[in-house]
């Protein structure tokens, strides 16, 4: 019993004996050749039917969504991904341990920033150290201050301390006025905004750093390190101020701020939930710019004989009294001096750094 195969519908079959129709060659036989070139051009032949898009797959994903695209997740990003900024970190953190671990590292070291050790110097050469490079020995880290024979290594580690918490203190006192004051005037405008705008205006007229010296030389009995804090935040805010109430301007009308407004929240939870989030990039960024400056200044005021009183050590202080000695013991000036760079060089690479990765308006790149 012989069976034959079903021929598709779409295709005739010639009538026996029937030639070719006329004006049309006859189709080759199948074979090798022929099935190859029918499997390519079926391959190469678009379907027929209407066009859809491929589906994206795992690598059409952008590499942000991929791993999370908060400003937070960016900035580790950038941070790992940049040497200096790893570095300029490292360092930050270890002033901020020296600073915090101050009285234990002097009495690791064995002396107090105050205590005099008289061993350690040369009374008939008018008290400068014993030995080289400023009396450095296994007794004295870095060396001993001429004439008192303080130790060097504790009094710049408590130095440390008291520029940190300085700089630090100051840099809170004007953030947290500059943040509300630009918040509030670019938020609610109108007379508001007046008053705030004329307030940083004639603020940031002041001469400051003569008004400082002013006022620190006139109160006598007073806190030194509280007065200063309070002096130096007194006219840093207006530069936050400014810097909060455009990105408020630029905040205020945004859909999410219209629709918690229309919702009927309150001009505090649009202020706390929507308006400051949005304006916690730029203010971080600043701040690490500040610390910096704040440093500088307490060092400059310190070296000018205005800031921090002896006996408290102070960076500044110790530049002030080491230019009577730079020729015979250079060791006592380039000791604090190095320190005080490396401070305001680290802050200031972190905060260049961290100002390009969360305002990159701001920034340079």
């Amino acid at each position: 019993m012989t069976t034959t195969a079903p021929v598709p519908e779409d295709r005739a079959t010639p009538a026996p004996g029937a030639g070719p129709a006329p004006g049309k060659a006859p189709a080759p036989p199948p074979g090798p050749a022929t099935a190859s070139a029918t499997a390519s051009a079926s391959a190469t032949a678009p379907a027929s039917g209407p066009a859809t898009a491929p589906a994206p797959g795992p690598a059409a994903v952008p590499p942000a969504a991929a791993h999370g695209s908060s400003p937070w997740q960016l900035a580790r990003r950038e941070l790992r991904r940049r040497p200096a900024v790893r570095v300029s970190l490292c360092v930050v953190l270890l002033f901020v341990l020296m600073a915090a671990t101050a009285p234990w590292l002097g009495a690791l070291g064995g002396w107090s920033p105050e205590e005099f050790d008289k061993a350690a110097i040369d009374p008939y050469l008018g008290g400068q150290p014993l030995g080289s490079l400023g009396g450095i020995s296994p007794e004295h880290w870095l060396g001993v201050e001429p004439v008192t024979g303080r130790d060097l290594f504790a009094r710049v580690v408590h130095g440390a301390q008291v520029s940190l918490l300085i700089a630090f203190a100051a840099t809170a006192i004007v953030v947290v006025t500059g943040t509300a004051a630009g918040i509030a005037a670019g938020y609610f405008g109108g007379r508001t905004d007046t008053v705030l705008s004329r307030l940083m205006d004639l603020t940031m007229s002041f001469p400051s750093l003569i008004f400082m010296i002013a006022m620190l030389s006139v109160a006598k009995d007073v806190n030194r390190i509280v007065l200063m804090t309070t002096v130096i935040g007194l006219f840093g805010w207006p530069g936050v101020a400014r810097v909060v109430r455009g990105q408020t301007l630029s905040l205020k009308h945004r859909e999410y701020v219209d629709a918690a407004r229309v919702g009927g929240a309150s001009s505090w939870r649009i202020l706390t939930r929507d308006i400051l989030p949005g304006v916690s990039g730029p203010v971080i960024a600043y701040t690490t710019l500040l610390i910096p400056g704040m440093i500088s200044t307490e060092a400059a005021l310190s070296y000018l004989g205005v800031g921090v009183r002896p006996p408290t050590p102070s960076w500044g202080q110790m530049i002030a009294e080491s230019v009577a000695f730079y020729e015979t013991d250079p060791m006592y000036f380039v000791i604090p001096s190095a320190f005080l760079f490396l401070a305001v060089l680290a802050f200031t690479l972190l905060g260049d750094a961290l100002r390009d990765i969360l305002d990159p308006r701001g920034g340079r790149s």
